[in-house]
């Protein structure tokens, strides 16, 4: 099955978990554009925070197995991830903000 992403052999990509999570953030997307459609949205954020749980702990679990897990080594690869996104976001609302609100 083509996934249109390019996904190194013997990984263990799961084209179904990504659809998942784009119906997880479509539902808080759509909660917060027309909050009377869909009340009850914020249920999005439950499921997304449900399937990294699960990735997380699929993660940590193989590693245990093998005996290679380090925390440090697994929370520096969290931080490369996620840090660089979250820097982007800071400095896009702090100039927006300071620009539109001052």
């Amino acid at each position: 099955m083509e996934s249109g992403k390019n996904v190194e052999p013997g990984s263990n990509y799961r084209p179904d978990i990504d659809g998942l999570r784009t119906v997880a953030v479509s539902i808080v997307i759509a909660f917060h554009a027309w909050p009377q459609l869909l009340p009850g949205g914020f249920i999005g954020v439950d499921i997304f925070f449900v399937i990294s749980g699960y990735l997380i702990s699929q993660i940590i679990i193989k590693q245990t197995l093998k005996n290679k897990f380090c925390y440090s080594d697994f929370y520096t690869r969290r931080i490369k991830r996620i840090y660089p996104t979250l820097l982007a976001v800071l400095s896009t609302v702090s100039i927006l903000s300071c620009t539109t609100l001052l």
